[in-house]
């Protein structure tokens, strides 16, 4: 019986192997952005699998792969990615416009970030459950607690605490749903929030901005006289640098502010460029770069890749910051991407996650983001990169 097994089993090897060589040779010839979102759908047959979910779930880390898989679409076309995303939104925003998983109560910028995808869905299936969606989550925005500077707190369970993250989580959506529905009145607030986060964590020591800020200065991690955290995470000033670029492309250009947020991305543009390592990549914590224990690190890299081109075609800094974001493309590809024998790709070294407080308590110091668990093919990391394949596609054509 095992014999018929193994003859079986080399039957199927010799009429397979020479149609799986072909498919991976045909792979080979497409963009990486298609390669990586072709490999997401086979490693997750269902959207909601996607960033390791064993349920279904709405959450931060599906709305930005998802919507780097529309990127594609609407560059590529090919439906099975529309339907993709499509059967994700389906099974989690119920016909009220109520959504699976998502309590307001909690008050969670990270919450809002999905329903960037709600904007395309809405526009293609004209399903109104879509819009109800956007509304909701829009209302969140209305009572979420605030510093008396009008500084939205990360979390309702983390009191007067800014971080860097939260600004991509929140105020690009913000800014798309103000201009969508014709809020001119809002713009002004979506501003604010990029020029108070900016001046609560800008070190002027290093150039660079940390990680988070507690107004109050009562957080263990918080600096006692200026409520900083102790670092520059790197994906953190990812996550800002990704919020500019992408909410700019909804505020007017008459909006009072919008300068100071290109000043800021001119700021950052001029730190990644100096800190960028001779692999063409960055590392976990930027104000460490280089040294023991530090790692170069595959999520900020390619969020600063992403922002960087973007930044570039948009305009918003010189046209010389096009070879930093060239040849942190080409030091992705060589650091971080990997194709295995069947054509999957994956991108490799991508920190889980990192925070501060919470329970266990997160200290914030040098230690404790070398040491937070890594993996590959990490949403943080796969739809950054997307994104930044999909402007690196677009400079070469």
């Amino acid at each position: 019986m095992k014999m018929k097994l193994i003859c079986r089993y080399l039957l199927l090897g010799i009429i397979f192997f020479p149609m799986l060589v072909k498919a991976e040779k045909e792979s080979n010839k497409l963009p990486w952005s298609v390669r990586m979102t072709q490999s997401e759908m086979i490693r997750n047959p269902k959207a909601w699998q996607l960033d390791f979910q064993t349920r279904l779930k709405w959450d931060y880390c599906h709305g930005l792969e998802l919507q780097s898989m529309l990127d594609v679409y609407d560059r590529y076309g090919d439906q099975k990615i529309f339907n993709y995303v499509l059967a994700y939104a389906d099974s989690i925003v119920h016909d009220d416009g109520s959504i699976e998983t998502y309590k307001m109560s909690s008050y969670s910028l990270d919450h809002i970030n999905s329903g960037k995808i709600l904007f395309r869905i809405y526009e293609q299936t004209k399903k109104k459950k879509y819009k109800k969606a956007q509304d909701l989550l829009r209302s969140q925005l209305d009572k979420q607690p605030r510093n008396a500077d009008g500084g939205f707190w990360h979390k309702k369970i983390y009191p007067h605490q800014m971080w860097l993250d939260g600004l991509y989580m929140g105020s690009p959506f913000y800014a798309e749903y103000s201009f969508r529905n014709n809020r001119p009145e809002d713009y002004a607030d979506v501003v604010n929030q990029f020029l108070t986060v900016a001046r609560h964590t800008y070190d002027p020591v290093t150039g660079l901005y940390r990680h988070a800020c507690d107004v109050s200065h009562t957080q263990q991690w918080a600096d006692p006289l200026t409520g900083q955290s102790k670092h520059c995470w790197g994906r953190a000033l990812g996550w800002y640098s990704m919020a500019i670029v992408d909410a700019l492309d909804f505020i007017p250009k008459h909006e009072v502010g919008r300068d100071s947020m290109i000043l800021i991305m001119n700021q950052i543009a001029s730190q990644v460029k100096r800190l960028q390592d001779k692999t063409g990549v960055w590392y976990q914590v930027l104000d460490r770069s280089g040294d023991k224990g530090n790692y170069l690190e595959s999520s900020c890299s390619c969020m600063f890749v992403y922002s960087l081109f973007k930044a570039v075609r948009k305009g918003y800094i010189d046209a010389s910051y096009l070879k930093v974001a060239v040849r942190g493309y080409k030091g992705i590809l060589k650091q971080f991407i990997k194709v295995d024998n069947q054509g999957l790709v994956s991108v490799t070294k991508v920190c889980a996650v990192a925070g501060l407080g919470g329970h266990p308590y997160r200290s914030g110091d040098y230690n404790y983001y070398i040491h937070e668990k890594i993996r590959d093919n990490d949403a943080k990391a796969v739809g950054p990169f997307i994104m930044a394949s999909l402007e690196y596609e677009r400079l070469k054509k």
